[in-house]
């Protein structure tokens, strides 16, 4: 089932062309993967496929009653202020307890309820926004460089957990990420994207396509090739820890 049909889409900020005739589809319960260097509108898409932002021209079309989730690049929460996970997982409206434990365990981290949110690592955070973007089961799970500060093994265990979410909700999952090599392993397509879409397709097309190559270089598809492991889920196998930095503004 098609999901968001996206036509023919730009976005111009500040006299600036972000997004210019980018036209893709998500379909239910597949992952997909954008990556790009700095600038190259992965969060901008985000952003007007939420809704968030208004295209110039072109149309974004979601199927009715679409649920989305949504796992941001960062949130600030004031150190100083007492909220324990399970408080922050009800604001702004209230929501029974039951829909929490669900979330939290979805998320992996079920033992977090009652930990303040000051006290919390950047992994377990980061799986706390998670629950958050799971609290109403969506369609459609979107992560706009959510690994941002893990360090490799906590980035390779995040998106495998979001493997789990995937079979466990059905949902499709959008997701932007400067991780290359670990992402691309858990995408069923990526999508490269340089103010428009450059190439897409299965990670091991796009690795090798002279788009992809020419942006990120060429020792790229050798480490993705390393880090291939065909959704086995034993994950008890060694991981590449290489990885590149491409940040989005």
């Amino acid at each position: 089932m098609r999901l968001v049909e996206i036509r023919n889409l730009a976005v111009r900020l500040g006299g600036h062309t972000a997004l210019r005739d980018v036209s893709l589809g998500i379909d239910s319960g597949e992952i997909i993967t954008i990556v790009g260097p700095n600038g190259s509108g992965k969060s901008t898409l985000l952003r007007a496929i939420i809704g968030a932002l208004k295209p110039t021209s072109g149309d974004v079309i979601k199927s009715d009653n679409l649920r989305i989730g949504y796992v941001p690049q960062q949130l600030h929460i004031d150190p100083t202020l007492p909220m324990t996970v399970g408080r922050f997982l009800g604001l702004p409206h209230r929501v029974n307890a039951e829909q929490i434990v669900l979330a939290l365990e979805q998320a992996g981290v079920p033992e977090l309820a009652a930990r303040q949110m000051s006290r919390l690592s950047g992994g377990q955070f980061q799986r706390v926004l998670l629950a958050r973007a799971l609290m109403n089961q969506p369609d459609l799970l979107i992560l706009d460089e959510a690994t941002q500060g893990l360090d490799q093994p906590g980035s390779a265990a995040f998106y495998r957990q979001i493997e789990d979410v995937r079979l466990q909700l059905g949902c499709a999952v959008l997701m932007v990420s400067h991780d290359l090599h670990v992402v691309m392993s858990a995408s069923d397509r990526v999508i490269c994207l340089n103010g428009h879409v450059c190439c897409e397709g299965e990670p091991e097309h796009v690795a090798s396509a002279p788009e992809y190559r020419a942006l990120f270089g060429e020792g790229t598809k050798g480490a993705l090739a390393l880090y291939r492991h065909h959704h086995s889920h034993s994950h008890d196998h060694p991981h590449d820890h290489n990885h590149s930095h491409n940040h989005d503004t």
